[in-house]
């Protein structure tokens, strides 16, 4: 049976669904996914979740459903979203995963079943090619660079041959070339129905196909996009939808943050000169001196950036020195804006595109405006926000920062009775839901588990190595280093070193290409930033003996079957950064609340990433290997209890000879 975790508010157990025993029939031995499926076995956990899912359909309730790795959860929730979801909106957690989903998974499951279901994918406007952009580029002709015109040309040409502009189709233009900005549109210099490619759009076809899918496939930063800026699409299927599902539902609270709050950048105040430039010299050549108006903007933008000397920076408002020059700055920049919007306003009748740079200067400028923190101001619950500042290399970001999403995603689900499935391999603490449901405002929905089908024990050994320093202490890389050399040794490469941080990952690189070097090991070393991360793990995987280092973005959504993973290495328990204004603010407002705030959020966030970069090791019932983890803390504090009984159920030992032996054929 599956795991049945205590329900919340003392529910009874699912009782048997009406549709229990087709789902028996169609996961079953003789059923019809086994021949589609190469390699398909019946598992007791898929069929269970799976009836869950369609009786939560069916009632049109939330469920909350953490399914171990292996146990098949994205088609023991395609099956019944496609059998008897009716409308279904399908959120997943990347664009390569929506890519996957809308390529492979689903029509796998409709083959399958036969199902009579029409598919749509949709994506943020950024991925679809834009005629009128375009055109406007090739006749603008400012490139930059050789490499820019080479890709300009494979574009155009990308355009006359696609039915659907998304550019991931495009692989011979890398997905980052900064050509693509200038190409595809934002909801700022859309010019809407008035453009004279209206009716070929990209965007438009793909939001009209979704209006008529049965089922559509989007991404989280999508789906919170709209239902924050409502220009994606989405906010026109929600209404209609009588099924969504959240897959990798553990990415949910931080990306609906990074929606519901406001962000205001110095490169969307350059952009926007960028085109007032432009149409200004276009359409209105004599109404002012463009070249003067824009300039005084572009300087003010950038020398707000300058205010912080350092590369990257994060603070909170009020952790910024009232005599900063910061202020004095971002006053600057509010007046010369503020002079640019009234040129605008007198010349913006001359063109359509004049018009729409005045709208978007004007709501940069309200941003700026509703940027102020008042300590005095009395704030009404659920309305809390944390002001903060974020510096990259070139560009400056205001933010504001709602402590809680749970109010706002609340009353995103009030309304039109519909089933919401949250579906991840990493939802809970030790079987406690607590800390996600709280998150997103889930407390007192269904909440179950379904334990994974491999055999941890046989399959793979927990290595925590004795004698490793303080992981806050100077040289603890080079001690992780240390341990690890052995074990990638006799693993015979076929690594994954799992770092928290870029300045660790930076660190092995230099370290590993010189130890392998000396001590003659023919490993190929893959580093993230190298290359993409998809060209990456693709020369991973064919290299065979390869060792990849890598951080965050490594941690998840990454499956390496078979020989070629057979050790994953975790540098450090994956704590937030302390310094992060955010996790500060709602750390203190736990603590006000006479919580634990290290308990109730640092622990069980630093726990859920750890059992993700714990998941990338065994992804199969034949595969075997180590999770080495090299963090003493788990050993050494009152915590660590938690965190080991929180993992899968892997042989445990601290003996580096064991490990070793456990590699030798």
């Amino acid at each position: 049976m599956s795991d049945l975790l205590p329900l919340p508010d003392g529910e009874a157990p699912a009782i048997p669904g009406k549709h229990d025993d087709e789902i028996e029939r169609l996961f079953g031995a003789g059923g019809p996914l086994g021949p589609a499926v190469g390699g398909f076995r019946p598992r007791k956990s898929q069929t269970e979740m799976a009836k869950a899912i369609a009786a939560a359909i069916d009632s049109q309730q939330t469920l909350i459903a953490e399914a171990g790795t292996g146990t098949g959860k994205t088609f023991a929730y395609l099956v019944p979203a496609l059998l008897w979801g009716g409308k279904t909106i399908i959120s997943t957690g990347t664009k390569n995963l929506q890519d996957q989903l809308f390529l492979r998974d689903i029509p796998t499951v409709r083959a399958a079943l036969q199902a009579p279901v029409s598919v749509a994918l949709l994506k943020g406007r950024g991925n679809y090619l834009c005629h009128y952009h375009l055109e406007r580029t090739l006749q603008n002709g400012r490139m930059t660079s050789r490499e820019d015109v080479g890709y300009l040309r494979e574009i155009s040409r990308f355009l006359k041959m696609t039915s659907t502009g998304d550019k991931a189709e495009l692989a011979r233009v890398p997905e980052t070339a900064p050509v693509w900005n200038l190409v595809t549109s934002t909801r700022e210099n859309c010019v809407g129905a008035e453009c004279q490619y209206y009716q070929d759009c990209f965007v438009m076809k793909a939001r009209r196909e979704a209006q008529q899918a049965d089922v559509v496939v989007v991404n989280h930063h999508l789906f919170f996009a709209d239902v924050a800026l409502k220009d994606t699409g989405v906010a026109e299927l929600l209404p209609s939808a009588n099924t969504i599902v959240f897959d990798e539902a553990h990415q949910l609270p931080d990306t609906a943050t990074l929606f519901f709050g406001d962000t205001f950048s110095t490169s969307q105040v350059l952009e926007l000169c960028r085109d007032v430039l432009a149409e200004g010299l276009a359409h209105a050549r004599d109404g002012a001196d463009w070249g003067k108006t824009v300039s005084v903007v572009e300087k003010a933008a950038r020398d707000l950036r300058l205010t912080f000397p350092q590369d990257v920076v994060r603070l909170s408002l009020p952790q910024i020195a009232p005599s900063s020059d910061f202020f004095p700055a971002l006053d600057t920049l509010r007046e010369q804006l503020a002079g640019m919007l009234a040129v605008l306003e007198k010349q913006a009748e001359r063109a359509e595109t004049l018009e729409q740079c005045h709208v978007r200067g004007h709501e940069l400028q309200q941003k700026l405006d509703n940027w102020k923190f008042d300590p005095k101001a009395k704030v009404a619950p659920g309305e809390e926000a944390v002001y903060w500042v974020e510096a990259y290399t070139s560009s400056l970001q205001l933010h504001k920062t709602p402590l809680s999403i749970a109010p706002i995603f609340n009353s995103q689900r009030e309304g039109v009775p519909r089933s919401w499935i949250f579906t991840s391999a990493t939802l809970a603490v030790k079987n406690d839901f607590k800390h996600f449901s709280e998150q997103m405002g889930l407390t007192g929905e269904v909440a179950r588990t379904w334990p994974s089908p491999f055999n941890y024990e046989q399959q793979g050994i927990l290595y925590v190595p004795q004698g490793l320093p303080d992981p806050n202490s100077l040289g603890y890389t080079d001690a992780v280093l240390d341990a690890a050399l052995p074990v990638i040794e006799a693993a015979g490469g076929r690594t994954f070193l799992l770092c928290t941080t870029l300045r660790a990952v930076k660190r092995a690189a230099e370290r590993l290409r010189d130890e392998f070097e000396k001590r003659g090991l023919k490993f190929p070393l893959f580093v993230q930033g190298d290359r993409g991360r998809t060209e990456l793990l693709d020369q991973f995987r064919k290299a065979g003996n390869g060792v990849l280092i890598g951080s965050q973005s490594f941690w998840e959504g990454v499956d390496v079957r078979g020989e070629a993973l057979s050790l994953v290495i975790i540098d450090k328990l994956p704590f937030a950064p302390p310094d992060d204004p955010v996790l500060a603010a709602r750390i203190e407002v736990m603590e006000r609340q006479g919580m634990n705030g290290f308990m109730h959020h640092t622990l069980p966030e630093a726990i859920i990433n750890l059992k993700q970069g714990a998941g990338r090791l065994i992804r199969d019932e034949g595969d075997r290997g180590v999770l080495m983890l090299c963090d003493p803390r788990v050993i050494s504090k009152p915590y660590g209890r938690r965190i080991w009984q929180s993992l899968p159920p892997f042989k445990r030992t601290r003996e580096a000879a064991e490990v070793i032996a456990f590699f030798q054929p």
